[in-house]
């Protein structure tokens, strides 16, 4: 609890972390917004299987850069200032400094989902009816009641948190702020781009299916779940073996490496 307090004042005096939370939680809400607010159920074909609660989430893979910078700034910036000395002499111990620092951040990185998912399931739920999505149509009001929508938003958060840690990890990994943030974007946006040049629909299918972001935010889609490429919590189990990956092989060699 001491490491895990420190950690926490550490980051609320950097005034980096509020402004990379408040990217998590306006550029998904804001992009959310723009995607909802461009639909128009009179141009969608018919029968128009749109999926609303998914579109409004959709702002995520612009947030996410918010947490996943602070996961790997909050890991590697003490090797960029030479302080991880005075805080291994002041926990000597290193499993309780990499616990602390993991454990606040997947708090941080979910509070922020938590704020993203309703600001953008909010703005959904106000744009979408006029835009003609409506109960009528279909389509009913975005609300937690709906047991999809409930998973999609839960996961969502689930999601953010699991791309915090999976930049910390990578950060304690590399300990190198440059590297570890080139490394976690290439896993994240990397895959889908490679998908794009690949003809073999049956390669595309595998690289759909496990790549992180792609599988991860398969948690998002709330109508024809078939047509994935891997189920919804597969998937979010998909993004939490990397980020597990990451913070394992992280924990190991901050463990046995010295502090320069």
């Amino acid at each position: 609890m001491r490491a895990a307090h420190a950690e926490w004042t550490k980051l609320r005096t950097l005034p980096s972390t509020g402004w990379l939370l408040l990217l998590a939680v306006a550029g998904t809400v804001g992009l959310g917004l723009a995607i909802t607010a461009s639909l128009d159920y009179a141009h969608c074909d018919r029968p128009c299987t749109l999926d609303t609660p998914e579109l409004s989430l959709a702002g995520v893979r612009l947030g996410q850069l918010g947490v996943l910078v602070l996961g790997v700034l909050a890991t590697t910036a003490e090797y960029s200032t030479r302080t991880i000395r005075p805080t291994l002499l002041t926990v000597p111990r290193r499993f309780p400094v990499v616990l602390g620092k993991l454990g606040v951040l997947a708090v941080l990185g979910s509070a922020a989902g938590v704020l993203a998912v309703a600001g953008s399931l909010a703005a959904g739920r106000a744009v979408l009816p006029g835009n003609g999505f409506t109960t009528a149509h279909g389509f009913p009001p975005l609300s937690l009641a709906d047991d999809a929508t409930r998973r999609a938003a839960l996961g969502t958060v689930l999601y953010l948190g699991l791309v915090t840690l999976l930049g910390a990890g990578l950060g304690l990994l590399l300990r190198d702020t440059a590297g570890a943030l080139t490394a976690s974007l290439a896993l994240l946006y990397g895959a889908p781009v490679v998908a794009l040049f690949v003809s073999d629909p049956y390669w595309q299918h595998r690289i759909h299916r496990y790549a992180p972001m792609d599988a991860g935010l398969v948690i998002q889609s709330t109508r024809n779940l078939a047509a994935e490429h891997i189920g919804p919590w597969a998937g979010l189990g998909v993004l939490a073996a990397y980020a597990g990956a990451a913070v394992v092989a992280g924990a190991i060699v901050f463990q046995l490496r010295d502090a320069r």
